[in-house]
């Protein structure tokens, strides 16, 4: 959150409200669920409406008498306040400490800190003196001092880089101890303020849970059930990447308040673990608002409720709306939006084929077309590597019932309706906004994992280096925890404002982890238009075919407003966002397919089912239901979000891919649009409940004690169908799969510690000059290099190419690489090399719709696009300072090119060749031109600048920003590719 100014906002008058006494110690066995303002709102009858203010703002509860003048004291004296912040007081001891057996071999990170909360004071003395609340960023120097260190690193060392995750705190190392209720106590370490909650009943349990996720996160699981429900500009201000954000969620997920509510009663009813789940879920929601009502009463609530005009800082006016199940199902949807899903971009797709075709006739189109989606390419790497083949999502031989959009047709479906002052104008603004409005559109990379059998360790167990990459924000949308209670034992992280359970983490013999699968799930039907009236139909209808019944779209509204506060100056503004639905699912474009007009509809397994996977991750935390690989894999099919997931305990490990697979009619090809007739629906679709057929679970992806296992993103197995472009003979699990590879193959029994620096010599590697460079050194020393710009250019790259292709700093803290002019020249050459590769072949017009549905580049800076492609989201999008990089590029294209060119075997090549019309002396000149192009840019061009970075600064254009979600802000690290939360273990016995 960046702030407008340093001063406080004007007074704003008192809004009456409901008083609601506050049970101090209630029953151990009695919820406390104090009652919203607007609670007659919120009972069943009510529910069929939406009950939110339209704008987003929410009913608060306000307990407490005001002392205006202790508060205006606080503020005023924020100096003297920040340095005199009483530390809290230890206890005289901990609960004991569930059963371990990892030995103390296990080991955690998630910067930049646990503590995510603070205080007005806080906020405004971070600001002016450079305080801050303890544990906000003290899990942040260790995170980035690894990228320095790693290349000599030992065992024991390792505690110098990942906290200590064994279960409980030593008595010595309590910092806090505190019991909400009789029945549960939270301990905090000094190390890291990490909350370890322990209950004697399951209620108090999920009650600390509950209480601690408030203490830590209340201000982000506060924006984030806004932004589930396309509510940010409302609630955290006018900016235009809070609009563009909301916009993206509501486009994606698009709920009445009713429907978010059916969701908690359809999830919930299910059985007796879904039973467990709404009391686990209640406990924890109980746990928040107590918190709640505690911190407005003392007037030690975040610090951005007065910034952002949600309390009056002077006066305490103003509130915080209690937390209900259905922010729960909010929250779930953000996650899910974000990390679990895949498919839909048929549409990309589809415009990529027409392109082909267009330039190179139907059937030479088709082959083109085929072998850029790279469907099954024998060359791409795959986390199961013993030959397992599970089909899912592969285009048929004769596909039935494609609709291909007419050339020039589609047209996105406008969102933004009635639109006011700010509303009106998509212009950036200055406020930077909470969060990154293209955080859901840009496309994303997310998670890594390295895990080998104990076959090949120096103990005899297996050892997993593993975790999320979801971003790097302050706070972090991931919390730490652990949760011991009646069938609950495990500790890790979890996100903020769903971590009832611990949803990556450890257990009491077993750890696991997941990364972003995104298998297809997600299909695009082209929806015939018609009128009730007769009328003759165009693009603008708002009816469509239903079975051969003309049926009304259903609208689906929401209405935002906002005005400046001292956090967002963006001046007032309003619109309604509008999503049309139709049994297909919500339609995202219209346009023609043999010229009838059509919507363009995205129709996602998981939409309506957001919380589903409160089972899977229930089993995950109880030592009773997970005990070995079967066990394992038996929760993880519990969880319809779609992972990979893998699992290790001292003596097996394990994988398994979730996700609700629907099964697609037979010749329907997913990876293009499909005609909405009954013929292609998913079979035993029901589009009331938006369900479906499955693939069973013992179709899905799954392996037990493979040697070792690695996953980036990368294809699962063989037989997995592409739910896009670009998993092909280069992507970044190779840099996982060589290291360990070569590990386990090497004869040299594997540690945590060498997994680690496999981990970490991956996460500082360039891809491309790995794995694609080697190529492009090949075809220009071809012959001999005579131009001396030209022969020095080569020069630099082969030398940083053979010292391993690193962007790493010379020394920690020089802020400067080591082969910085290399790694200038590679950047700028990337994006003119691909273009000058592959456009004279291709032409304008494929070349821009395969940018559209592959960027050519992600660079660690976002930067070096190249030439963007068509449609309303770029998929050139760059996202600046997010650490993930090289997931999303055409690496796998140019490799595969240049080495057709070469003559040398290519398996699964692409149809024809580009560099040079397949000539290698002609595709020697290419890359030379425009090597010679690139070397020739400068520092200042080729990085130039931003609000974080001055034009020119290599290293501070790779680097990791944490994200402000809030007032305290953090420091730039240097850059790693590498999961944001992760786990280094080694169990050492099993239950």
């Amino acid at each position: 959150m960046h702030l407008r100014t340093p001063h406080l906002r004007k007074y704003r008058p008192h809004v009456p409200h409901l008083h609601v006494p506050h049970p101090d110690t209630p029953h151990p066995d009695t919820p406390v669920r104090p009652v919203p303002r607007n609670a007659a709102a919120r009972s069943a009858a009510a529910r069929t409406a939406d009950a939110r203010p339209a704008d987003g703002t929410a009913a608060a509860v306000r307990p407490g008498p005001r002392r205006p003048r202790r508060r205006a004291a606080a503020v005023l004296a924020v100096a003297a306040t920040v340095l005199a912040l009483a530390a809290p007081t230890p206890s005289a001891g901990a609960p004991a400490a569930a059963t371990d057996l990892c030995g103390g071999r296990c080991l955690d990170i998630l910067p930049p800190g646990e503590n995510g909360n603070a205080t007005l004071a806080d906020i405004l003395g971070n600001r002016a003196f450079g305080t801050r609340p303890a544990h906000t960023d003290d899990q942040l120097a260790p995170y980035a001092a690894l990228a320095q260190a790693y290349p000599t690193l030992t065992a024991a060392q390792l505690s110098g880089f990942f906290n200590d995750a064994s279960f409980g705190v030593p008595a010595g190392q309590v910092a806090d101890s505190i019991t909400p209720r009789p029945d549960v106590t939270i301990v905090r370490d000094k190390a890291t303020g990490v909350p370890h909650i322990t209950g004697t009943t399951r209620y108090g349990t999920e009650y600390g849970a509950g209480y601690a996720a408030a203490q830590d996160r209340l201000w982000v699981m506060d924006l984030f059930r806004h932004v589930g429900r396309g509510q940010l500009s409302g609630f955290a201000g006018g900016a235009a990447a809070n609009r563009q954000l909301e916009q993206s969620f509501w486009q994606a997920a698009p709920y009445t308040e009713a429907e978010l509510q059916q969701q908690v009663d359809s999830t919930f009813g299910t059985g007796p673990r879904a039973r467990q789940a709404l009391a686990d879920a209640q406990a924890y929601l109980d746990g928040i608002n107590t918190y709640i009502d505690k911190v407005y009463r003392e007037r030690t609530f975040p610090g951005e409720y007065d910034l952002t005009g949600h309390i009056d800082w002077f006066t305490n006016a103003g509130g915080i709306d209690h937390f209900q199940l259905t922010d729960l199902v909010a929250l779930a949807s953000v996650v899910g939006a974000l990390f679990g899903s895949g498919g839909g971009g048929e549409l990309a797709s589809a415009q990529v084929k027409s392109a082909a075709g267009a330039t190179y006739g139907p059937a030479a189109g088709d082959a083109l077309w085929t072998s850029l989606r790279e469907p099954d390419d024998p060359e791409a790497v795959r986390t199961l590597h013993d030959g397992q083949s599970f089909p899912y999502a592969q285009p048929p031989a004769n596909p039935r019932g494609t609709a291909r959009p007419d050339p020039g047709s589609v047209v996105p479906e406008p969102m933004v309706q009635d639109a006011t002052g700010t509303g009106a104008s998509a212009a950036p603004t200055a406020a930077a906004g909470v969060l990154p409005g293209n955080l859901l559109t840009a496309k994303h990379g997310m998670s890594n994992a390295l895990v080998v059998s104990g076959k090949y360790t120096d103990d005899g167990h297996p050892v997993a280096v593993f975790g999320p990459q979801t971003g790097y924000f302050a706070p972090q949308l991931l919390m730490l925890e652990e949760l011991q209670g009646p069938g609950i034992s495990a500790r890790g992280a979890a996100f903020a404002g769903l971590s009832f359970y611990v949803e990556l983490g450890r257990g009491q013999d077993y750890a696991w982890s997941a990364t972003s699968a995104g298998q297809d799930i997600t299909d695009t039907y082209a929806v015939p238009l018609c009128t009730t009236d007769g009328s003759p139909v165009t693009l603008a209808a708002n009816s469509y075919l239903w079975h051969g019944t003309c049926t009304p779209m259903e609208r689906l509204e929401r209405k935002n407003r906002w005005a400046p506060t001292t956090a967002d100056g963006t001046a007032a503004g309003s619109y309604t966002l509008v999503m049309n639905r139709t049994a297909y699912g919500l339609v995202s474009a219209r346009g023609t397919v043999g010229g009838q007009p059509v919507a363009f509809t995205s129709l996602r397994s998981t939409y309506r089912h957001e919380a589903d996977s409160i089972v899977g991750f229930q089993m995950l935390n109880d030592p009773a239901a997970v005990h070995d690989p079967a066990s394992f894999q038996q929760a993880a099919q519990n969880i319809n979000y779609t992972f990979n997931w893998f699992y290790a305990d001292s003596a097996h490990t394990a994988y398994y891919n979730s996700g609700s697979n629907p099964v697609r009619a037979d010749g329907v090809d997913p990876g293009l649009p499909v005609l909405a007739q009954p013929a292609y629906e998913w079979l035993d679709f029901d589009p009331v409940a938006n369900t479906a057929r499955y693939t069973p679970a013992d179709r899905h992806p799954q392996s037990v004690d493979q040697d070792y296992y690695i996953s980036w993103n990368n294809k699962q197995a063989d037989g997995v169908g592409p739910a896009g472009f670009g998993n092909g003979s280069v992507h970044r699990g190779d840099l996982l799969d060589d290291r360990v590879k070569a590990l386990v193959t090497s004869g040299t029994k594997v540690g945590r510690t060498a997994l680690v620096q496999a981990m970490e010599s991956a996460a500082l590697t360039d891809l491309r000059a790995e794995d694609v460079l080697p190529d492009l050194l090949r075809v220009i020393r071809g012959a001999p290099v005579t131009d001396p710009a030209q022969a020095a250019a080569v020069q630099k790259l082969a030398a940083w190419q053979a010292a391993g292709g690193l962007r790493r700093e010379t020394s920690a803290g020089s802020h400067v690489y080591a082969d910085a002019e290399a790694i200038r020249i590679l950047d700028a050459w990337w994006p003119l090399l691909a273009e000058a590769e592959f456009r004279p072949g291709m032409g304008d017009q494929l070349f821009a719709a395969l940018t559209g549905a592959l960027q050519i580049n992600e660079s660690p800076s976002g930067g070096q696009s190249g030439p963007l492609g068509g449609g309303p989201v770029s998929a050139n999008e760059s996202v600046p300072h997010k650490g993930s990089a090289f997931q999303y590029g055409w690496w796998s294209y140019v490799d595969k090119d240049l080495r057709s060119v070469l003559g040398e075997p290519v398996a699964g090549p692409l149809a024809r060749p580009f560099c040079g019309g397949g000539d290698p002396a002609a595709c020697r000149q290419v890359l030379l031109d425009s090597l010679q192009q690139a070397a020739g840019r400068t520092a200042a061009q080729v990085y130039p600048g931003d609000a974080d970075c001055a034009a020119g600064d290599q290293w501070c254009a790779d680097t990791i920003v944490q994200r402000p979600l809030g007032g305290v802000t953090d420091a730039r690290s240097t850059w790693q590719n590498r999961p944001t939360y992760q786990q280094v273990v080694q169990f050492q016995s099993h239950r």
